[in-house]
């Protein structure tokens, strides 16, 4: 998916000014977009919101031909049977991971014994560490921390979570 300024994070004063700019009236809808934008701010960060990861919190490697898997239209359905061989399990998993990502664009670039450091694909000067031993970021603790950056951009996911099918 390409990214685009409709995805970018902004503080949450940014997002008021802008949504009322565009739509001029508060309404219960209107407020309730600004309540979880407000929620979705405080989030603490983890790991699982920039690259896929399994239940205990540990980087998933992408399985073999996991693009031309997933593009079957067959697989890209959520399955209800747990009928599947041990090899397709894999795929699985790494496909539900993906579901929980909030943050476009992260890749893995260092996962060493006690460190993990990821960086933006589209500004590879936009990186963060984190700490394996205590499963927190260095530096920035929740979302809104990372409005530092100038470009941080979310999924279509993320905007789905928080109501915002439209352009933020």
């Amino acid at each position: 998916m390409p990214i685009d300024d409709s995805h970018k994070l902004i503080p949450m004063t940014d997002f008021v000014i802008e949504y009322y700019s565009n739509e001029g009236y508060a309404d219960l809808q209107t407020l309730k977009l600004m309540n979880n934008y407000a929620k979705f701010l405080k989030k603490n960060l983890t790991l699982g919101m920039f690259v896929p990861v399994d239940s205990k919190g540990n980087i998933l490697k992408e399985p073999k031909n996991y693009t031309a898997w997933s593009s079957l239209k067959h697989n890209s359905k959520k399955r209800n049977d747990n009928v599947g061989s041990p090899v397709f399990e894999e795929y699985r998993v790494y496909q539900q991971a993906e579901k929980n990502l909030l943050f476009d664009g992260f890749t893995v670039a260092y996962n060493g014994f006690s460190v993990v450091r990821i960086v933006a694909t589209y500004n590879d000067s936009i990186e963060l560490s984190f700490n394996k031993s205590n499963m927190t970021f260095q530096k920035f603790t929740n979302v809104e921390s990372l409005t530092y950056f100038d470009k941080i951009y979310l999924n279509v996911n993320a905007l789905k979570k928080l109501g915002l099918t439209k352009k933020i």
